[in-house]
């Protein structure tokens, strides 16, 4: 059983691959290294070693590679461009946060079959369905465990196996497997012997009982069995009817099962393991919100200091930084620009050891990635530190290198009362900065410098001024600021609905402020508004943007709970994307629906420019109706290992944590199983009530419980509360860096009702 089939191994690309090359491996203008690569008999496996090391050697997974880049496409390559020509250059992209793998062909042919095949392997991984997805599995392992590659396996080999499987097995049950599967008593297992070991191993007793729940003859699953099923179990009402034939057309394996339009127990296995078996509702993920509301009334995914590949002090300046973000969904960046040596501005942390990059570059990466996972706008949150002469290059930059792309009128003619919509932007990329006067008016060029956005002050002692308290008059405020800075006219014109201001308190917005301005606040001083004034805040939000950026203390990029400045209607919820960790993942679950793409509509009640909605208090809303969740945790499913240790084993727990309004914070946990990794069984329910539900996050996290010392991160999964489908469901985990880690997941069964 190849799952590759021999059409694959026969594309003259792959054979190339499979016979090894010797490539140069570039990760500096002076560190080019040969490196000796090949495509393992897996199809799936790219091995290399450096040609002089002993045994030493790496490996990846062609389902870990995104995408080829042709040529000169990353900085590291172009930096070498005068060395080695574009027709021998090609970069390797990972998913999520991996670096890229920048490598030199001896020649071109060379560099297109490598280009061609990965390419070629990668389509092939990107269309599997689940049971190729799983015969791919199986191989693997028999692969890793086959270790004298005599295409059998002994069951010493299986024993090693199971514990690099995750399982924790007594000898005699795995025997007994063994001795099944070995239908030919040679003492060994061969691919097909080891494919029914490996099914009799992953039984899923917990879907068995639920198949038998609802079969007449414990054997199949009849048309109206299986529209029972959904009905009462999925809770789909009337459209199970219309769902039930679709589910065996799609899932059923067996033709004479199909023939008799019923479901074996492969194929109701297979249903609850697919997209449409997991917990999130499919026609959420795609583009289904109205989009031709103001911008306003949208939440936006959006990157802080996006040059940045790691920390705020020294870490790497880097375009791969934008192109990341924006293959994350980002809708809204940040460019930090300082004077830069022969007239052309640059990019980086200022005052810090960060590196530099071109502003120009920057500008190009921009106009190359920003619609290439979205066709919805793009905001250019400029920081700007330059002189007026270096302001008018940045000005000829963004007009000559985005073009048409780069939004420097208003849309219609006509000073807009609301800001623009998402579907009117499509395509664009907005410039967010300073401007000389408004869009009705346009004075002198000289313009008060009102504090640059990332630089509130030391200490934030901007945020003493009480909200509803701005400073009487500009002169009394002119005390705390900078002199007066010139602004350069070019660049000051590009700016048209997003004009940086200073916030003066909700009194003076409410009175005087224009939708097209936007404020931007630091964390500390977003939390006190939003503790001190929520419902004004949600309010101004339903008009006017609000930017929101990390603490200045974060030097070491971490993150803030995006969820609190979300509950109050803040839509550029500025994020460290580079970091890992909880936050991110929260922002990559609510981004997660819609199509991914980058913009979420705010609920009805925070879009009302009326509004009085207060996250502290949700139920004196209009329509408060708080849900009870129930979650049955049933078991997990080979859980990755966290420690590599031969032998070691993962004594897992759940905890669902639920992020919203105050009152909709909560967490509860499972009790931890020893020893188990591979199919773990809880059967134990977790209970919530949400006040919100539609501003309620979901998160799911797996850890290895150790009781000296913190818990071990496994895997998690993050979704909207109103994204959550009911009924017995999988949940697909990702890595800590948000990437997929088939096939682990957990089985659940979910009940969403109102609390009466």
């Amino acid at each position: 059983m190849d799952p590759e089939g021999s059409r694959i191994q026969d594309d003259p690309h792959i054979k190339v691959m499979m016979a090894g090359s010797t490539l140069r491996k570039v990760k500096s203008r002076s560190w080019k290294k040969q490196r000796h690569f090949r495509l393992l008999e897996d199809g799936q496996t790219i091995w290399y070693k450096s040609r002089w090391a002993g045994r030493g050697h790496s490996t990846f997974s062609i389902s870990e590679l995104e995408a080829v880049r042709e040529g000169h496409q990353s900085e590291v390559l172009l930096s070498i461009a005068e060395e080695f020509p574009a027709d021998l250059c090609f970069t390797l992209v990972f998913h999520g946060r991996q670096g890229n793998l920048d490598l030199v062909a001896d020649s071109p042919e060379e560099a297109q079959a490598w280009i061609q095949g990965v390419r070629r392997l990668i389509h092939k991984t990107q269309t599997m369905d689940e049971k190729e997805r799983l015969d791919q599995w199986v191989w693997d392992w028999f692969q890793k465990a086959d270790k004298n590659k005599d295409g059998k396996m002994t069951f010493k080999e299986v024993r090693k196996l199971l514990k690099m499987m995750n399982v924790d097995m007594n000898e005699e049950h795995a025997l007994h497997l063994f001795t099944m599967a070995d239908k030919s008593d040679s003492g060994s297992l061969e691919i097909e012997q080891f494919v029914l070991f490996y099914k009799m191993l992953t039984q899923r007793d917990e879907v068995w009982k639920v198949f038998q729940d609802y079969s007449g003859d414990g054997e199949k699953l009849m048309l109206e069995e299986l529209e029972n099923f959904l009905k009462t179990e999925q809770q789909e009402g009337e459209q199970s009817v219309q769902h039930a034939p679709e589910l065996i057309d799609r899932y059923e394996p067996s033709d004479s099962a199909k023939k008799q339009g019923a479901m074996s127990f492969d194929g109701f296995q297979m249903y609850l393991c697919s997209q449409e078996g997991s917990i999130f509702k499919p026609e959420h993920r795609e583009l289904h919100q109205d989009m031709s509301q103001p911008l306003s009334h949208y939440f936006i995914s959006s990157s802080h200091n996006t040059y940045l590949l790691e920390d705020q002090l020294r870490g790497h300046s880097s375009l791969e930084a934008y192109i990341q973000a924006l293959k994350r969904g980002c809708r809204c960046v940040e460019v930090d620009c300082w004077e830069g040596g022969d007239g052309e501005p640059i990019v980086y942390h200022g005052h810090t050891l960060t590196s530099k990059i071109l502003f120009r570059d920057v500008i190009s990466t921009l106009k190359e990635y920003a619609f290439k996972t979205s066709d919805f706008p793009v905001i250019l949150s400029l920081e700007n530190h330059c002189g007026v002469e270096q302001q008018t290059v940045m000005a000829r930059h963004l007009s000559q290198i985005l073009g048409d792309t780069l939004l420097t009128t208003l849309l219609d003619g006509t000073i807009p009362q609301q800001l623009p919509s998402p579907q009117e932007l499509k395509g664009k990329i907005l410039l967010k900065a300073k401007k000389i006067g408004g869009l009705e008016v346009c004075p002198d060029g000289t313009l008060t410098d009102e504090v640059s956005d990332d630089e509130e002050m030391p200490n934030d002692e901007a945020e003493s001024a009480s909200a509803e308290n701005p400073p009487a008059e500009c002169s009394n405020h002119d005390v705390k600021q900078k002199s007066k800075s010139k602004l350069s006219r070019e660049l000051s014109d590009l700016v048209v609905y997003c004009k940086s201001v200073h916030f003066h308190g909700f009194e003076h917005a409410r009175s005087h402020g224009k939708c097209y301005e936007i404020s931007s606040f630091s964390e500390s001083k977003a939390k006190k508004l939003a503790k001190e004034a929520g419902a004004d805040f949600v309010q101004y939000n339903s008009r006017q943007l609000s930017r929101i950026y990390p603490s200045g203390l974060r030097t070491d990029s971490s993150n803030y709970n995006p969820q609190e400045m979300w509950s109050v209607g803040c839509q550029i919820v500025a994020l460290n994307f580079q970091t890992a960790g909880l936050e991110m993942d929260l922002n990559d679950g609510l981004f997660g629906q819609n199509g991914r793409c980058g913009f979420v509509l705010k609920p009805d009640f925070m879009r009302d420019g009326h509004t009085r909605f207060s996250p502290e208090k949700p139920e004196e809303r209009q329509g408060y109706k708080p849900q009870r969740l129930s979650i049955q945790v049933i078991s997990g499913q080979q859980l990755p290992k966290v420690n590599q240790k031969e032998g070691s084993i993962v004594d897992p727990l759940v905890r669902v944590e639920i992020y919203g309004v105050p009152q909709d914070q909560s967490k509860e946990e499972t009790s931890h199983i020893n020893n188990n990794g591979f199919n773990p069984v809880w059967n134990e329910t977790l209970n919530f009530v949400i006040h919100v539900p539609e501003l309620a996050l979901v998160r799911f996290v797996v850890e290895d419980y150790d009781k000296a010392s913190r818990n071990d991160f496994i895997g998690q999964f993050t979704l909207p509360f109103t994204c959550v489908q009911p009924g017995y469901r999988h949940i697909h985990l990702l890595s800590r860096d948000g990437t997929a880690i088939p096939p682990s997941s957990l089985f659940v069964n979910i009940s969403i009702s109102d609390l009466t």
